[in-house]
């Protein structure tokens, strides 16, 4: 008896017993596959569910965060457009301006003669407004950017007599933000606060002898004999260092002239008053750089008599002030990874 007649099923590839006999279509079954490929193409099967299971919920969140920065955009925008908060356009009734004098003085600082200028202006301008306080914490500034300002607030001083001008000393005002409190009318501080460095400073670095020593040649080219003064790689010549010495004093001098026409008679006699030393509040006050001790908010309620106070500061746009918020983080985080990294290692 044959294998098909004894209804045997032939292997893959086996031949029909028989002579030469042949095997319908209807007869020819699909071959059973080992239990071992079987199990093998089931979990085949399940990654490929999962992998795809994995894509859609990929998506599904894909979706929500481009969908959430959108919104968070959106947001930012409407608050950059129509700030939050109270406006000088709501501003009714009497009251004493602000204007903050924050950081160095310069030209691309925040406190800029041109920030500082429009915003004193504008407190000036307003009509409710019945003085002006600078509110100063600054070290440092550029002679030219608190010249601009100091000449500006003289200017609106007789443009507006009725309306003075108090500069108020947090904790600190030297140099150019004490150049520019010398232009009004009168000068608060905190006992502590650090008021002066009526000076002028110019610093650099020679390299003239660490280039002899190391073997490199300087190579400067010039048309003027003293182009290339103060430079760095060259050495110092006297009659360029006595001129440079002359443009200091020359601008020491503009400022000791701007602090004494702003405070005239009040100034004691003190010969260390100009040498670029800085004094406590108490110690300004008795050598008259000074002319009480207070805050804003003092000035503003005893002084001025209008208690509430109004903001004009020019500010960072919040768009730029967000920017520079990730980037102290970003600077942040990128510290403490690499401290993480370095204690790692020990």
């Amino acid at each position: 008896m044959s294998e098909w007649d004894s209804g045997k099923t032939p292997g893959w590839g086996d031949e029909p017993a028989g002579a030469g006999g042949r095997v319908s279509g209807a007869s020819r079954r699909k071959p059973a596959l080992p239990p071992e490929t079987d199990r093998d193409w089931r979990l085949i099967e399940k990654l490929v569910m999962s992998l795809q299971a994995e894509q859609r919920r990929s998506r599904r969140w894909g979706i929500f965060f481009k969908l959430l920065t959108f919104v968070y955009l959106f947001a930012l925008l409407f608050i950059i457009r129509f700030p939050m908060g109270d406006g000088l356009e709501s501003v009714t009734g009497e009251h004493t301006a602000l204007v903050d004098v924050t950081g160095p003085v310069g030209a691309d600082e925040l406190a800029s003669a041109d920030n500082l200028v429009a915003a004193i202006r504008a407190a000036f301008e307003d009509s409710e407004s019945k003085a002006v306080i600078l509110r100063i914490n600054s070290p440092v500034g550029s002679p030219v950017q608190a010249g601009y300002v100091y000449d500006e607030i003289l200017r609106l001083r007789e443009e507006h007599p009725d309306k003075k001008v108090y500069a108020v000393i947090s904790d600190i005002g030297a140099s150019g933000a004490y150049y520019i409190a010398a232009a009004a009318d009168q000068i608060y501080a905190n006992r502590a606060s650090l008021v002066g460095s009526i000076g002028v400073i110019a610093g650099g670095f020679g390299f003239a002898d660490l280039m002899d020593k190391v073997g490199v040649e300087r190579r400067l080219y010039t048309a003027g004999e003293n182009k290339a003064f103060l430079d760095p790689f060259s050495p110092e010549k006297p009659d360029q260092v006595a001129f440079w010495q002359s443009v200091l004093e020359n601008t020491h001098q503009q400022f000791i002239a701007a602090v004494k026409r702003g405070r005239g008679d009040r100034l004691a006699e003190d010969e260390r008053l100009f040498s670029g030393l800085v004094w406590s509040g108490e110690q300004a006050l008795e050598l008259g750089l000074i002319d009480g001790l207070g805050s804003a908010s003092y000035v503003a309620r005893d002084v001025v008599g209008a208690e509430k106070l109004v903001d004009y500061s020019h500010r960072k746009s919040p768009l730029q002030d967000l920017v520079d918020q990730l980037g102290v983080a970003f600077g942040e985080g990128a510290v403490s990874r690499l401290l993480e990294a370095r204690l790692a290692l020990h």
